[in-house]
This record gives structure tokens, C-alpha cells and sequence, in this order.
């Protein structure tokens, strides 16, 4: 059993279409069909029901599946760890970052990493945290540099780097700026009289917020959300509602809210799998973000 029928049976069992695997492995959708079919015919089984453009696993590829995750996961692990005894810092570290952390915090410390390390190949993705947890988990990648989960995840060492925190906002003109400047400060029911604009329901933000609000036995008024903050921002400030962005983000257009509760702090790290060989590369860029924060 080779390792690239296996890695194409993964990337269609993951995207659910040969074409988008194609693309996530480079190569041609024929290339990929037929590192299937030569997986199906060894193992004398289906792996794939084919119903119109629906792939969906069968019994024996939803048997396989967790089977290819750790064969391929042990696998890059010895290969990681034999190129470690070299000491070279080189080869390609998947890394994972979610759009806010990538446009605000990292771009002066991966031009750094990229200058001291050049035979490093940097295969960067922009993705929910949410997501980049789940990639660490299941071995898609090495390490990932998000929003923190609000609960432990047993398989992974997660360490703190920074701390947002978050502020409550809205625009110039919304009612709740005209109101805050005759009241000295704002409650959280207050608030909830008035539509917000937040972060998806699913993500480490909201539940970090949702649960500032449950605790006041109140339900945040969502009109709409959207799990890209650069957008909540644009939202927030043509006066779509009120939200809560972190500090960094603050600019004439918005204006900050006194509200009568504690700070919300939202906290930002990097996460790497405990049973994973780390390779050189993503032990120096481990070095970097530690040195950014000291």
C-alpha cells in the first residue's frame, strides 16, 4: 500500500470531489482517480459511492479513513525525524494561521523567519481556528498559530503568546455612541436592547463573548455575523450594529463603548500535536514566536 494512493484517498475523502484533491495534491484529476482506483483494486474493495457529483464514503472507506490518517501520520513523522538528525533547518513546514493573527501579528516575524531560514518551504494557510485545530489533530499540520479554544484539547500542547482584548464598538453614529455620551458607562442589557454584529456562533470568539453575556442571563440580539473580523469591522462601523473588535483594530471610524463589565480578553497562541516529531523548521519558528513575545 504506497503512500500516495493514500494521501489522494484522504484528499477526496476530506474536499468530497477528485477535482478540488487534484488541486490541494498538484496534480491532474485523472492522476488522482487513478491512485484510487489502484487503492480499491489492492484492497479488492469500493472506497467511494459515486451518486452525481456526490462523493461520499462507503462502509469500507469510512473503515479505511482513520487507518490512512495514521499510517500517513507515522510515516511523515519518521521521515521528519530522520531529517532532524542533520540539523539542517530546511524541507516544508505546514503552518496554519487565522486571517486576523496573518495580517496583524505575524507578517514582521515570518519576513524575519523566512530571511534567517530561506530553504525552508513555507506551506502557509489562512484559516478559521477552529479549523487549524482540527488540522493539528488529525496530522494535516505541523503546527497552527490561532485564537485559542476556550477548553483543553488533550492531544495538544498549546501555549499562550498574546492577549487581546476585545472592545466593545460601534460607529459614530449609532445610537448606543449618541447614548454613551450621557451615561457614564453602559450595561450588558443595554446592549442587548440593540442588534450586534459578531463572529460565527461556532467560533473560540463568540463562545468567549457568548459566554460573558450567559453569565448575565442574556442571549446576544445577532443580526448577522460573518468569522472574518476585518468584515465585522466594515459592518460595525456603517452602523449595521454594535461588536466587539480587539483593541488594535479601534480607528476614527468606531467608537468604544463604556460597558459596566469586566475586560474580555481573548487569547492567541501556537499549537503543535503532542506525538508529533517536530521538525527543524517549525522548532525554530517556535523560537521566533517565543522571542516575539519575550
Amino acid at each position: 500500500m504506497d503512500t500516495q494512493s493514500l494521501q489522494a484517498f484522504l484528499a477526496v475523502a476530506q474536499t468530497q470531489s477528485f477535482s478540488r484533491a487534484a488541486e490541494q495534491l498538484h496534480l491532474t484529476q485523472p492522476a488522482v482517480s487513478k491512485r484510487i482506483a489502484t487503492l480499491e483494486e489492492l484492497l479488492g474493495t469500493r472506497l467511494f459511492d459515486r451518486i452525481g457529483r456526490k462523493i461520499t464514503l462507503t462502509e469500507a472507506g469510512n473503515l479505511l479513513l482513520p487507518r490512512a490518517q495514521r499510517i500517513l501520520f507515522t510515516v511523515e513523522d519518521s521521515r521528519r525525524a530522520l531529517a532532524n538528525l542533520s540539523g539542517q533547518v530546511g524541507g516544508k513546514l505546514t503552518l496554519a494561521t487565522s486571517h486576523h493573527i496573518g495580517l496583524h501579528r505575524l507578517p514582521p516575524l515570518l519576513k524575519l523567519y523566512t530571511q534567517r531560514h530561506p530553504e525552508v518551504a513555507l506551506d502557509l494557510h489562512f484559516l478559521d481556528s477552529e479549523l487549524a485545530y482540527q488540522g493539528v489533530v488529525d496530522g494535516t499540520l505541523e503546527m497552527a498559530i490561532v485564537t485559542l479554544a476556550p477548553h483543553p484539547v488533550e492531544q495538544l500542547q498549546v501555549v499562550e503568546l498574546w492577549r487581546d482584548r476585545l472592545c466593545f464598538v460601534c460607529a459614530k453614529d449609532h445610537p448606543l455612541a449618541q447614548r454613551s455620551r450621557t451615561q457614564a458607562t453602559l450595561s450588558l442589557a443595554e446592549l442587548c436592547e440593540v442588534n450586534c454584529v459578531m463572529p460565527g456562533a461556532k467560533t473560540f470568539t463568540h463562545t468567549l463573548i457568548g459566554q460573558r453575556f450567559q453569565a448575565a442571563g442574556l442571549t446576544l440580539p445577532v443580526s448577522m455575523s460573518t468569522n472574518y473580523l476585518e468584515t465585522l469591522k466594515m459592518m460595525c462601523s456603517v452602523g449595521l450594529g454594535w461588536s466587539l473588535l480587539p483593541e488594535s483594530m479601534l480607528d476614527s471610524e468606531l467608537v468604544e463603548l463604556p460597558v459596566d463589565t469586566d475586560p474580555i480578553h481573548r487569547p492567541l497562541g501556537y499549537l503543535v500535536h503532542h506525538n508529533r516529531t517536530l521538525s527543524n523548521a517549525a522548532r525554530r519558528m517556535i523560537e521566533a514566536l517565543e522571542n516575539a513575545r519575550a
